[in-house]
């Protein structure tokens, strides 16, 4: 039987192949160096207008290299941010930035509104960036919003304070973070930690799963390996 030759691709198949190709390498990358870029100057612009004209990068240039370099310089308002904070955490760890710390807390909580805004960014500022509690450590899945249909969350905290007073059986209730796509929103919910089927997997691959609308699935051969042993 005479082998049958395959179809040979057009010149447009082939540049429309090599071009979603390209696509898929360069799209990431540009996004990224965009987002990052973006960052950087949105921070310098918030930084650099602190900065007395005297000391501003293209000022500090011109003095001590000459006219020519005149240019924008990104990236030194994220220099001048970092060194900030880190010289002001390292005063507030000492015993007079503690002192002046908290007397700077008492005269916030004077303040209505102040006092509002700064207890709750400062209890999710340390939720994030301190070690005294875990956050986000554990991902499931629970039925969400009805039996029978599973969403994927990120589990919080146990509930505390007057939540877990007034819930009924607090003890086996758990806080649950439910994220909606593009993860811009989301819903709190505190079920009970029987219901709940926890997950292998970590907290930035659900957030990409949440973002990609299902799309992205990260590489866990580790962890069907492991459900699968476990039944």
């Amino acid at each position: 039987m005479p082998e049958i030759d395959p179809p040979k691709r057009s010149l447009f198949g082939a540049f429309r192949a090599s071009f979603l190709t390209g696509l898929v390498v360069v799209l990431p990358v540009g996004l990224t160096i965009y987002v990052v870029w973006g960052v950087i100057g949105w921070i310098d612009g918030w930084i650099l207008p602190l900065i007395p004209a005297a000391y501003q990068p293209e000022a500090l240039m011109q003095r001590y290299i000459g006219p020519q370099a005149n240019f924008p310089v990104r990236g030194v308002g994220v220099l001048v941010f970092l060194f900030f904070t880190a010289l002001i955490g390292w005063l507030a760890r000492g015993l007079i930035g503690r002192t002046v710390m908290r007397r700077a807390e008492g005269l916030v909580d004077r303040v209505p509104l102040v006092r509002s805004v700064y207890s709750g960014v400062k209890q999710i500022t340390e939720t994030f960036f301190t070690k005294t509690e875990k956050s986000f450590d554990r991902t499931c899945l629970i039925e969400f919003p009805r039996p029978g249909y599973w969403a994927m969350g990120m589990v919080a905290t146990s509930p505390k304070g007057e939540i877990a007073v007034k819930l009924p059986k607090s003890d086996g209730m758990v806080a649950v973070f439910i994220g909606l796509t593009p993860m811009t929103s989301g819903f709190l919910v505190f079920v009970p930690e029987k219901d709940v089927i926890f997950l292998d997997m970590k907290a930035d691959e659900v957030v990409k799963l949440i973002v990609s609308a299902g799309l992205v699935y990260p590489a866990q051969k580790e962890h069907v390996e492991a459900a699968i042993a476990a039944r």
